[in-house]
């Protein structure tokens, strides 16, 4: 007896009806339609906002389109996330690209610490120590050029800096030496020794893409290898479609974006070992901040051999990497790096830090407890951290660092856009909102308390995140995911349970 409810075969000369589209299927390609589209936005956004001006002339602007870049940016991240991998590791990797071709656009808009790299990447192709002489020192004149030192007319035109000796010059603090640790040194000798005569400052712009590249197909693979490969490409784009990257990464092109690199490699591509500690210690030689991550990378290493390998690795690759400076400029290496620390305010009782604390305790006791807070965090995530999720403890530490010291600099935190990419807790990303919001806002709100207001906001979003973090982890398990839920998330039907051991 033939059952209706089937359809019956059809013969050799009859081909087989079309299968009707899956819901699945279609719904996936409107997801990836609608990405595309975002990231299509956000990339004319960007440019756009890099068109309007500097943070000096057009703060409001620059501010105005990089509130909507972010906007665009969240919406793009909150739509990959239930594309499949496949198709969303292409959107991430072409998104990338995008976003930092975006960041090319304009010339440095929000700082002029480029010149200064630039520069010290000169100085060193000529034989000179970048430590040995201030950019306004005479044994350097031969040196100087109209991009870097422009006329007395075009000097007052383009309100630059003027020393003391009437020198005009881009470069910030031409009077004093370099603060830079020696790998970033290595890096403006290697970008300028690439650069063709007279390309200015896009060979700095490109390496900052390249690095910003890198550092999404390192994440890529840290992700894939460490964590749930379903999931890899999603938490990727909160670094490799993040507004702040475009703009700090690539159109400043701060050194930072190398030292992030070398961090992501160290925490997600190698094990608590000697190798680790190299690739630590080279991002602490490029710039100081990375040293945050060393609890991170040490959490759960309770065996004194462990924890001397990495240290000891990472101590030898800072030491070699100054060896060769010693060599030309013996202690002045340090350059005007503690007068710099001192400038901006990182000791205690300075009315410029500790912009939360303040509001707890007298100024001069506020640099104290920042230290003893970040003290005990770190023993905390070295002693009680998930060894197979270092990233975690080092996005605590840094990004409560950045919370306590509350900088103006946005491109700062960098660091912890990446590690927000490896963990996934998209709320420490406010930690740069507030950043870039002093930086670009303080003009125009002269004698608000925007500091305390700016990190404020920022701490009351991560805490609340937190606690509905906890509460999730305590309720009913859900089967959707957003960035950062790993914990809390149960494994969708049909999905293989991770192995003991494995970060999901």
């Amino acid at each position: 007896m033939t059952n209706t409810a089937t359809s019956p075969s059809r013969g050799p000369g009859h081909p087989a009806a079309p299968e009707p589209s899956r819901p699945g299927a279609r719904s996936a390609r409107l997801r990836i339609v609608v990405t595309a589209t975002l990231l299509t936005a956000l990339t004319a956004v960007v440019s756009g906002t890099l068109q309007a001006g500097d943070n000096i002339g057009a703060p409001g602007r620059l501010l105005a389109g990089y509130g909507v870049a972010w906007a665009l940016f969240a919406a793009a991240v909150w739509t990959v996330r239930k594309v499949p991998a496949r198709a969303s590791t292409v959107l991430v990797l072409v998104g990338s690209a995008a976003v930092a071709v975006a960041g090319l656009t304009a010339q440095p808009r929000t700082s002029n610490d480029m010149y200064r790299y630039a520069w010290d990447g000169r100085v060193q192709a000529a034989g000179i120590s970048p430590y040995a002489h201030p950019p306004a020192a005479p044994e350097l004149a031969r040196l100087r050029d109209p991009w870097l030192f422009p006329t007395r007319q075009a000097c007052e035109g383009w309100g630059l800096t003027h020393t003391r000796g009437g020198l005009c010059v881009r470069i910030n603090r031409p009077t004093v030496p370099t603060i830079y640790p020696p790998v970033a040194e290595g890096w403006y000798l290697a970008v300028h020794s690439l650069s063709p005569p007279d390309s200015r400052h896009k060979p700095l712009q490109i390496g900052g893409a390249v690095l910003a590249l890198g550092t999404t197909l390192a994440l890529l693979r840290a992700l894939r290898r460490r964590g749930d490969p379903r999931r890899a490409p999603a938490r990727a784009a909160l670094w490799a479609w993040c507004p702040a990257v475009s703009l700090e990464a690539v159109n400043n092109a701060h050194i930072d974006t190398l030292g992030v690199l070398f961090v992501v490699l160290a925490l997600g591509t190698a094990t608590a070992g000697a190798r680790r500690g190299v690739l630590l210690g080279t991002a602490i030689a490029v710039k100081l901040l990375p040293v945050l991550a060393l609890p991170g990378a040490l959490s759960g290493q309770r065996r004194p051999s462990r924890v001397l390998r990495v240290v000891a690795a990472a101590l030898t690759a800072v030491a070699l990497a100054y060896l060769p400076y010693v060599a030309a400029s013996g202690t002045g290496v340090l350059g005007y790096l503690p007068g710099y620390l001192h400038e901006e305010g990182y000791q205690p009782g300075h009315v410029r830090r500790f912009a939360l604390l303040r509001l707890l305790l007298p100024d001069a006791a506020a640099g104290v407890a920042a230290a003893a807070l970040l003290t005990l965090i770190g023993l905390h995530v070295w002693w009680r951290g998930d060894p197979a999720r270092p990233w975690r403890g080092a996005l605590l530490l840094t990004g409560t660092a950045l919370l306590l010291f509350s900088p103006s600099y946005p491109w700062y935190s960098l660091l912890v856009v990446a590690l927000v990419a490896m963990d996934g807790r998209w709320e420490w990303l406010t930690v740069t909102l507030a950043g870039t919001t002093l930086y670009l806002a303080g003009r125009l709100l002269p004698g608000f308390p925007l500091q305390a207001w700016a990190y404020g906001t920022a701490a009351i979003v991560i805490i609340t995140a937190a606690c509905l973090r906890s509460g999730g982890a305590r309720g009913a398990p859900t089967s959707s995911w957003v960035p950062g839920d790993e914990d809390t998330a149960e494994p969708r039907r049909g999905s293989p349970s991770p192995s003991p051991g494995t970060s999901h």
